[in-house]
């Protein structure tokens, strides 16, 4: 599910890339989330592309520019195949909507008269860290600092990435709390989805299940 997932919003992107400036502004106006519809589930037009509030789960396949794909995609790509080992197929895609659903939600309670579409899986994926850092928290991750690689725990990478997230200004067009909400309820929801299986805890290095290959 995990490279389902990249291919279709990847696939998604590239049919956006496609349309015309005028039919790309009414596609997204018409399957983003925009805050408002989804406060007063009302529909204030363009007709929505599907009843509200699933404009929710619309919105989490469209993406703003090839940036803001590729972050996304990159971050899945690296932690969604071991939630996804965690939890069982059918349980990480609803988990990934659901987590991402919410995110959307906390976003448009913030700023409930916004009309402003929001767009792409930020809070989706925000809810796979969520996941993650609760069942893999000693995992290492290389991340550059610097100039340098380092192999840093789960646990400080994601902390300090959520932590990040509030220093993101309202004015920077970036819907931060829809990842907060997402990393919030991926932590929350994560043992729901796989109540019989233990988080990783072993200290010292640990390497998660390898991707599955069919």
């Amino acid at each position: 599910m995990t490279v389902a997932l990249v291919l279709i919003n990847a696939l998604v992107y590239l049919w956006q890339s496609s349309l015309p400036e005028w039919r790309l502004e009414d596609f997204v106006l018409s399957a983003g989330a925009i805050p408002i519809e989804i406060t007063t589930l009302r529909d204030y037009g363009p007709v929505a592309l599907v009843p509200l509030p699933l404009t929710i789960v619309s919105s989490m396949f469209l993406h703003g520019s090839l940036t803001h794909l590729l972050g996304n995609m990159w971050f899945l790509w690296i932690f969604g195949d071991n939630v996804e080992d965690r939890l069982g197929r059918v349980r990480f895609i609803a988990y990934y909507l659901l987590t991402g659903s919410i995110g959307a939600v906390a976003q448009s309670f913030m700023m409930p008269t916004s009309a402003v579409p929001m767009i792409g899986a930020s809070g989706a994926v925000a809810g796979v860290l969520g996941g993650y850092i609760l069942n893999f928290p000693h995992s290492r991750v290389l991340t550059l600092v610097l100039w340098y690689a380092v192999d840093v725990r789960a646990w400080i990478f994601l902390g300090l990435w959520f932590i990040g997230q509030f220093f993101i200004g309202n004015d920077s067009g970036i819907a931060w709390m829809a990842h907060v909400g997402g990393f919030l309820a991926g932590l929350g929801l994560v043992r729901l989805f796989a109540p019989n299986r233990r988080p990783v805890v072993v200290e010292g290095d640990y390497e998660p299940p390898r991707r599955r290959r069919s």
